[in-house]
């Protein structure tokens, strides 16, 4: 089968970052290749493609499948995008994949009818199934994990258990995307997922229900694999982890510490975690094995707007967390929430007088959005503050 991905551009009208590698459709590139699949795909933020541009490439891009990836933020994006594929190449079975798209397959479905399946969660073994079905004329009533238009039907499959065996993945294909356009300062920064799932569940996150609320595990020498490959073959001498909490499992974080400590390899990298998964002798070895900086959850400095948040970490535990990071010597960001339900100016002055005892090296701040998938979105439906 001749499959498309595609990373949609950002709206124009919004704040974007720079373009990072999309590891998501880095990862279905990989499975289908594997499987024996003709992958193309086509990065509009790196390569900076307007809608015309794409409609440009992709009608000259056949394909049976095209799949396109969403965040909420690019939901309308991604849909324009399958709107211009539809008309473009009608033969084409269209799929949106991604966060947005789990949690708001139905009403996808019903928005746009150039849309033909939805896929929910992880996606790797949902598309080769799913492939499989395609190619062979098979109806699609026995594919976990996706939502599909029949007829004047929508049909909405169970969910797909959760991959237990990541090892078993192949590695990310890079070599399909753009990698020239995706450097920064002329430096290909390239991220690692090493784990997926998390044990906590805060309300702004969806993160439980994407990848459920556990913690399932890619093995010491397996990450360090990919580590080591992306070095010889990219040249890349810094990674960053994609991780929700790297540090659930302490001594997994320790062994891969060893490991690259084994295998000489000097490659620098960051990672984020929770402050209640850190200690000094922690942070010391991952510092001596490359680690430059820590992404530490602040979240507010407001107890009661962390309890709010069901953050579950106390102020003190923050404090001491950066303390000791700054210690050790690495550079500390602040990741902050404003604006969640129940914040006042008051709480909002805690948070920032907060983060200027903390001192970190640099502060990212995000303003609570009721994603669909959270707790968040739940109660501002509950109570009817969403706008539309």
């Amino acid at each position: 089968m001749k499959i498309t991905l595609v990373n949609p551009p950002y709206p124009p009208s919004v704040h974007s970052h720079p373009p990072f590698i999309p590891l998501g459709i880095a990862y279905l590139g990989a499975v289908a290749e594997k499987a024996g699949h003709q992958v193309i795909a086509i990065d509009c933020q790196a390569e900076k493609l307007s809608y015309e541009d794409f409609r440009e490439r992709i009608s000259k891009t056949p394909s049976d499948i095209i799949g396109v990836t969403a965040t909420t933020l690019l939901y309308k994006s991604a849909m324009k995008l399958i709107t211009i594929a539809k008309e473009v190449q009608p033969q084409a079975t269209t799929i949106l994949g991604g966060s947005h798209g789990t949690f708001w397959d139905e009403n996808a479905l019903k928005e746009y009818p150039a849309l033909d399946i939805v896929v929910r969660r992880e996606g790797e073994m949902t598309l080769l199934e799913l492939t499989d079905k395609l190619e062979n004329h098979n109806n699609l009533n026995s594919v976990l994990g996706i939502t599909y238009r029949d007829g004047d039907k929508t049909v909405r499959n169970a969910d797909r258990p959760f991959i237990e065996d990541l090892d078993s993945l192949p590695f990310p294909a890079h070599h399909l995307l753009p990698l020239d356009k995706l450097k920064h300062n002329g430096k290909l920064l390239v991220p690692l997922v090493s784990s997926r799932g998390c044990v906590y569940w805060c309300d702004f996150c969806s993160t439980v229900r994407m990848f459920g609320r556990g913690y399932r595990m890619r093995s010491p020498k397996n990450v360090v694999d990919e580590m080591q490959m992306v070095h010889e073959k990219f040249g890349v001498d810094q990674v960053t982890f994609y991780d929700d909490a790297f540090s659930v499992d302490r001594n997994r974080v320790i062994k891969i510490c060893e490991e690259l400590h084994a295998r000489k390899l000097k490659i620098m990298w960051d990672c984020g975690t929770r402050v209640d998964m850190v200690d000094k002798e922690l942070m010391q070895t991952m510092k001596d094995a490359g680690c430059i900086a820590v992404w530490l959850g602040v979240e507010s400095g407001s107890e009661a707007m962390l309890g709010a948040m069901n953050k579950k970490i106390k102020l003190d535990q923050t404090r001491l967390a950066y303390k000791t990071a700054q210690k050790v010597g690495l550079i500390t960001i602040a990741n902050v929430v404003l604006g969640f339900p129940g914040e006042t100016e008051q709480s909002a002055k805690e948070t920032v007088n907060f983060l200027k005892q903390l001192n970190p090296d640099d502060v990212g701040f995000y303003v609570a959005t009721p994603y669909p998938g959270t707790p968040m979105y739940e109660e501002v439906v509950k109570n009817g503050w969403l706008r539309i």
